[in-house]
């Protein structure tokens, strides 16, 4: 059986994923690819670094010139994460002729056009199953199960690290400062989790799967864009009143040749299967206009899973399958698809306010939602010997306008304090 040399990028965490599974599933591998993977060279910053597993320091290396100029290396892995350095491994590792596997969602969002184009120049594969969502294979679905549908809309969870937050929040009744910290305490979070919890990760992915499911060029920076730092345990307990779970959402639909494109947190049924996708778990969901609704699930980060995506594509490379669609190869003339502006964007909302305890604060407050053409599907007070209590609303479908324009003329009311909180819904119709 012949042979095929490859180089790994990083040995962190899923660097190390990879190797346990390329060894572990050794006898596997070799029969659905058809060669023996050899690992030989492994990219560190420390040689001597005391390591969990035993590994031979022949293989390890500081030099990146070690592997581009190995001409027997033919497959690099990067898992090194982050922007400039991990991009520019890349570029060289193709301009030397090795195919690429990569989970590096920041990358992909930011520089695909110049990767795809430089993979096709160099007639070289570029595979990134395992820069979306772990060990769900998203990507091939778009790519390859779905290509006979026009995709109209996909909603996920797919950052573990909040779905395990707001999983604490609700079901162990904690605070978000608690449950942030014993997510990382427990690995799942990063000690800076800005990425994670304000939401970036998920709009990063967000655009690499928006760009493939409508065949058009994602900026990211125009995606909507909330964390979940302000929500509170008393949002958690008037979303389980109203018979809804929050979770944090990345959405993307196409209505009109229009793209919707946001991440934030959501209300959503409690009895809808995402409701129920708890602890560092991911799910998609993916509406084509001939197979209808799907819904993906699994671990979305760890070692083991996203190991199981990187080495997916491995084998993918080697089966020397057809090229993949790539972001870079949508047609010109569906390059340009118009995003939504938010205040365009119509949902139904949950709206907290704090309020002092008067007669006919919710009179005013429903008067003035009804001028600007927002319509109250049900509401709640909570009776309390203080002077200052909260009023909950949800909302018929409005335009995002006509709820900040409400909001602006309810906080100039005089037994209004202020307004907490405005979390969207989503209701899958």
């Amino acid at each position: 059986m012949e042979k095929v040399k490859i180089a790994i990028l990083g040995f962190g965490n899923v660097g190390t994923g990879v190797w346990k599974i390329l060894k572990e599933n050794k006898k596997e591998i070799m029969k659905r690819s058809n060669y023996e993977i050899e690992v030989a060279k492994i990219l560190v910053k420390d040689i001597n670094k005391k390591r969990d597993i035993a590994i031979s320091k022949e293989i390890l290396t500081d030099n990146i010139d070690d592997i581009i100029n190995d001409e027997s290396i033919k497959i690099v892995v990067e898992l090194i994460g982050g922007r400039g350095e991990a991009k520019q491994y890349m570029i060289r590792a193709m301009k030397a002729k090795k195919h690429i596997v990569t989970a590096n969602k920041l990358v992909i969002a930011n520089w695909s056009d110049e990767l795809f184009k430089i993979a096709e120049e160099e007639k070289v594969l570029f595979y990134y199953e395992a820069s979306v969502a772990g060990g769900i294979p998203i990507i091939r679905e778009i790519n390859e199960s779905l290509t006979a549908n026009r995709i109209q809309q996909i909603i996920g969870i797919i950052n573990g690290t909040t779905n395990y937050i707001l999983s604490k929040m609700t079901n162990d009744g904690i605070g978000f400062e608690e449950a942030l910290k014993e997510a990382q305490e427990k690995g799942y979070a990063e000690a800076d989790p800005t990425s994670d919890v304000d939401g970036y990760d998920a709009v990063y992915k967000l655009a690499i799967m928006a760009s493939l499911s409508f065949g058009t060029k994602i900026n990211h920076d125009a995606i909507y864009r909330e964390g979940i730092r302000s929500i509170s345990s008393l949002d958690i307990e008037y979303a389980k009143k109203f018979g809804y779970t929050i979770k944090l959402l990345a959405i993307a639909k196409e209505e009109n040749s229009k793209l919707e494109l946001r991440v934030h947190p959501t209300l959503i049924p409690s009895n809808h299967p995402m409701a129920n996708v708890n602890d560092v778990f991911n799910a998609i969901m993916i509406k084509g206009n001939a197979v209808g609704e799907l819904m993906l699930y699994g671990r979305g980060a760890g070692d083991l899973p996203t190991g199981s995506a990187v080495v997916g594509d491995i084998i993918s490379i080697l089966r020397n399958n057809v090229k993949p669609a790539d972001i870079s190869e949508v047609s010109e003339e569906s390059n340009f698809k118009e995003i939504k502006k938010p205040e365009e964007n119509e949902a139904e909302f949950y709206i907290r306010l704090n309020v002092k305890d008067r007669a006919g604060v919710l009179g005013d407050t429903a008067k003035i939602f009804g001028e600007n053409n927002v319509s109250i599907i049900s509401m709640t007070q909570d009776v309390s010997r203080e002077d200052d209590v909260p009023l909950a609303f949800i909302t018929h479908k409005s335009t995002e306008k006509n709820i900040r324009n409400s909001l602006e003329k309810i906080k100039s009311l005089e037994n209004v304090n202020r307004v907490e909180s405005i979390i969207r819904i989503e209701s899958f119709n």
